[in-house]
């Protein structure tokens, strides 16, 4: 019988753009999985998002030589490795932003980014911009991360529905991207993991034209992870194609002890109060 991969990753031009300016990364050595939306003129949108992606790699691979991105504190509620992972993201946001300073021809260029990594049980997340996290578990498909879009702002304010934003023409415009500023705010959380979770990570591309219950029903179904990733990226070019698909699914393989849960819930609720 054949075993099925742990992970499987893939990037569409979809329909309508002349080139991909998608990036991701599946390292399962490291437990790092990240997906980025380059944006920009010419080709600097995809310089931008190899960019973010090379630095938060090398970053994670060997936090103690890069330096950047060390100057923000870390959280004491979150582990290390949640921690690690933010700094890395701050370098990449200094070096895209410095990049498009140095060079005239990537003014303005930015990326989004939603990173996920594995460690241990526990399932770190962060995000910046309109790239999503999502956990599939005992059939239902949770998001673990908050677009920063100015369609996803009206909804949240109620000015908005989720079905006016969908069609709204300016549903690609995001609020926070890496490299566009020399600061930027990240959403970063952490949480545990149990064995069976499916994570998806996935650019836009995928979430404009198809519906949560159509990726859903994708992800339940008895394929392989090439199978679903094909499927997904099918329907979202059938839905249009209107921009670059990126779709990366990361089975769980060890899971949360029943006191490592605990232990994440008492620091969740020493957060809250």
């Amino acid at each position: 019988m054949a075993i099925d991969r742990l992970h499987f990753a893939k990037s569409d031009i979809g329909r309508k753009r002349p080139q991909n300016e998608d990036c991701f990364l599946a390292d399962p050595s490291l437990g790092l999985y990240i997906v980025c939306d380059g944006m920009g003129g010419g080709n600097a949108g995809e310089v931008a998002s190899r960019m973010a992606i090379e630095t938060i790699l090398a970053h994670v691979q060997s936090p103690a030589d890069s330096g950047a991105g060390e100057t923000e504190p870390d959280d004491p509620n979150l582990t290390p490795a949640t921690n690690q992972l933010a700094h890395a993201i701050y370098a990449a946001n200094a070096a895209v932003f410095h990049a498009s300073w140095e060079h005239p021809q990537y003014a303005g260029m930015g990326t989004t980014v939603a990173a996920a990594r594995l460690s241990g049980h526990s399932l770190s997340i962060a995000n910046v911009g309109d790239s999503r996290v999502y956990l599939i578990r005992h059939g239902v498909l949770q998001p673990l991360t908050a677009d920063h879009s100015w369609v996803a702002e009206q909804v949240a304010q109620g000015y908005m529905t989720e079905e006016e934003a969908g069609r709204s023409p300016r549903r690609n415009i995001v609020t926070r991207a890496l490299g566009v500023e020399s600061a930027v705010d990240i959403d970063v959380t952490e949480m545990p993991v149990f064995k069976g979770d499916l994570l998806l990570l996935c650019s836009d591309g995928l979430t404009r034209g198809v519906r949560c219950g159509d990726i859903l029903s994708t992800l339940e179904e008895d394929r392989s992870l090439h199978e679903k990733t094909d499927r997904l990226i099918s329907l979202a070019n059938e839905a249009g194609g209107e921009d670059n698909i990126t779709v990366v699914l990361v089975t769980v393989d060890g899971g949360a002890t029943g006191r490592l849960w605990q232990r994440f819930k008492q620091r969740w609720l020493s957060k809250a109060s």
